[in-house]
């Protein structure tokens, strides 16, 4: 039987900065990486890396420039509204497009040289007991992390429920040229059709970019409808490598358990509702369980104390942002409201991106923007 002080199931980003956060917390920790496939791998996922991302990676002791190298910044975001208002301004940081098939990779390959070990395995069995996880009958773990995805093994293990269909999200992802006058610019549009949904086009830096388009799977979805929508959003686009891959969001989260079970990521629908960004939840929640992780029997509750420290005003503010965007026309006031403030433009950015809040100015220029 293998045995490890913390075992993290999943070797992405919540995984990798989970287990990177518990080696800089106790560097004599034994931890084990599991995960099904060998890395690099891709996966499906629009690219973007908020600043705000790499600056908890870089708090853990990583390299970041090693991270994006070869992938240059993105100084610039369009937004479209529903209506076609449309703002484009310089972000308050840059962004990075870098692709998972060479994030996580790169990423876990760092992390792994401070001494993390690494197993391919498939997890199918969790058993909890009260000091020590097994799993699959042949690892021991002292605490167990999953930051398996939005399918994860482990949260349906702790008897907890996938997020109800209007709180889940489907979206489907490709490659393709990137669009013209659009190189240095993410792209996000929204439109009335089939609302709430949206499209991105994201540039990679070398002549392609990352183009996708996604809705809410609350009145059900084909892929040929998601694909529809991708090219009625972004005319001209021809994607190749077409995948699709649902998003848990995170107003549609479970309660975490206490003890030694904790979940990060995707497994904890930690999935932002008003742009399916995932990467800054991820590496923030899986650092925060490795933190955690050194508690053993109380790291459940400790977990859940330091996301509610970290996050819980900027999720309660996403929350409400999300239900109030189900309305095209107060999503068109915002747009404008962007347009007319770069501080309300940075604001409705940390918001979508990062750890952002809903402020008072944001709400009183979509209250202007209403009334025009």
């Amino acid at each position: 039987m293998d045995a490890a002080d913390v075992v993290v199931v999943g070797g992405g980003p919540a995984g990798a900065a989970c287990a990177a956060a518990v080696r800089r917390a106790r560097p004599d920790a034994d931890v084990l990486v599991l995960d099904r496939s060998a890395f690099p791998r891709d996966k499906v996922c629009g690219d973007g890396i908020a600043p705000e991302a790499l600056d908890v990676l870089a708090g853990l002791g990583l390299d970041v420039g090693a991270l994006t190298a070869g992938y240059p910044t993105v100084p610039r975001l369009r937004l479209h509204a529903p209506g076609g208002t449309t703002v484009e301004r310089a972000l308050h940081r840059p962004s990075s497009v870098v692709p998972r098939a060479v994030l996580d990779g790169r990423l876990l390959a760092q992390v792994l040289d401070t001494g993390v070990r690494f197993r391919r395995h498939t997890v199918r069995e969790v058993t909890v007991h009260p000091d020590h996880v097994l799993v699959d009958g042949a690892i021991r773990a002292g605490v167990l992390v999953g930051a398996d995805g939005a399918e994860s093994v482990v949260r349906r293990a702790l008897g907890l429920a996938g997020n109800p269909p209007d709180r889940l999200a489907i979206a489907i992802r490709g490659y393709a040229p990137v669009l013209p006058g659009s190189e240095g610019v993410q792209v996000v549009a929204t439109t009335e059709q089939r609302w709430p949904a949206y499209s991105w086009s994201f540039p990679l830096g070398d002549g392609r970019a990352n183009v996708g388009y996604g809705e809410l799977v609350s009145g059900g979805v084909t892929r040929a409808e998601l694909v529809a929508g991708l090219h009625r959003m972004l005319p001209g686009v021809e994607p190749e490598g077409l995948r699709a891959h649902r998003l848990p969001l995170s107003t549609g989260r479970p309660r975490l358990p206490d003890g030694r079970v904790l979940l990060a990521g995707d497994a904890q629908s930690l999935i932002n509702p008003l742009t399916g960004e995932g990467i800054f939840y991820a590496v923030l929640s899986g650092a925060l369980a490795g933190e955690a992780a050194g508690h053993g029997a109380q790291a459940g509750q400790v977990h859940r104390q330091l996301l509610r420290r970290r996050l819980g005003a900027h999720l309660r503010s996403s929350g409400i942002a999300s239900q109030l965007s189900r309305w095209p026309a107060l999503m068109a006031a915002v747009v404008r409201a962007a347009a007319a403030d770069q501080r309300a433009f940075d604001d409705v950015v940390a918001l979508g991106l990062a750890d952002g809040r809903l402020t008072a100015r944001t709400l009183a220029g979509a209250v202007r923007g209403l009334r025009r």
